[in-house]
C-alpha cells in the first residue's frame, strides 16, 4: 500500500488547512487510517485515527479543533485542521494499519506562523 499525502503548507495562526491522504489499494476500507505528526526535535505523536466503521480517536492537543474523515470510495482519508496554532507546526504523516501491518506515507510539512 502506498500512501500519498498532500495539503500541507504555511498558514497563519487561527487559520485552517485540510490534509488528504490517498491510498493505492482498494483494500483501503479495511484499514484503520490515521494522521501522526512530528514537531522539530520531538517524537512522532498521534493526531487522529479513524476505523473502517468510523470510530475516531484524537490526540489530546487537537480535539475540538481537528476533524478526521474518510471516503472509502476514493481510498482517501482527510484531516481538517481549524484554529491552527504555532504549536501545530510539524511534519504530518499518514498511516494505515491493521493487525500485523503498518504503512506510513511520506510526511507533509505544516507550518503555522504569522
Amino acid at each position: 500500500v502506498q500512501l500519498q499525502a498532500s495539503g500541507g503548507g504555511l498558514v497563519q495562526p487561527g487559520g485552517s488547512l485540510r490534509l488528504s491522504c490517498a491510498a493505492s489499494e482498494s483494500i483501503f476500507s479495511l484499514f484503520i487510517m490515521g494522521w501522526y505528526r512530528q514537531p522539530p526535535g520531538k517524537q512522532r505523536d498521534l493526531v487522529a485515527t479513524i476505523t473502517s466503521r468510523g470510530s475516531i480517536e484524537f490526540g489530546d492537543s487537537v480535539q475540538g479543533r481537528f476533524t478526521i474523515f474518510r471516503d472509502n470510495a476514493k481510498n482517501t482519508v482527510y484531516l481538517q485542521m481549524n484554529n491552527l496554532k504555532p504549536e501545530d507546526t510539524a511534519v504530518y504523516y499518514c498511516n494505515a494499519q491493521m493487525p500485523g501491518i503498518n504503512y506510513w506515507g511520506k510526511g507533509t510539512q505544516v507550518t503555522v506562523s504569522s
